[in-house]
């Protein structure tokens, strides 16, 4: 499949097997072709997860992450790309119907935007939150101050 992949599209595509566990790390220009040829040629017909992780001395700070598998194959595959802060990345709603609520929770937890996302927005926190907890830059015990005096009308208990 790799192989496949690379004469397709060369120097964007490299591959990894970790523990078992097999990882496609793509150029982010490739994702929608490269998660359209899992899907359709070879039968990775479920998006299992997506995520992100937030590498803040890194240029391209974050790595987004799907998890896939394939009934037919019994097999898994995780492809990852690497994007700067403030850069968006397709989405996978189209291809995953699945991929709707786990792009919206990356959204809300690192910030990274889905473009082309049907409904781009928080999920887990209120519209009104300021920041994104799952990056590593988000103070531990910060919370929206301001969120929980207007909304709540208490004091933080931090």
């Amino acid at each position: 499949m790799v192989a496949k992949f690379k004469g397709q599209y060369g120097t964007g595509l490299e591959s990894w097997t970790y523990l078992g566990q097999n990882y496609l790390i793509v150029d982010r220009a490739l994702i929608p072709d490269i998660l359209m040829l899992l899907r359709d040629g070879e039968q990775f017909d479920y998006c299992v997860d997506l995520t992100a992780a937030h590498y803040p001395t890194r240029e391209k700070q974050f790595e987004v992450i799907w998890i896939l598998y394939s009934f037919e194959r019994n097999e898994r595959v995780r492809v990852k790309t690497s994007i700067a802060e403030g850069d968006s990345i397709p989405t996978a709603v189209g291809i995953w119907p699945t991929a709707n609520w786990l792009e919206r929770e990356v959204y809300d937890m690192f910030g990274i935007q889905f473009a082309g996302h049907p409904d781009m927005k928080r999920i887990l926190l209120p519209d009104g939150w300021k920041g994104h907890p799952l990056r590593k830059d988000y103070g531990i015990l910060q919370q929206d101050q301001e969120w929980v005096q207007i909304n709540l009308g208490i004091e933080s208990g931090q």
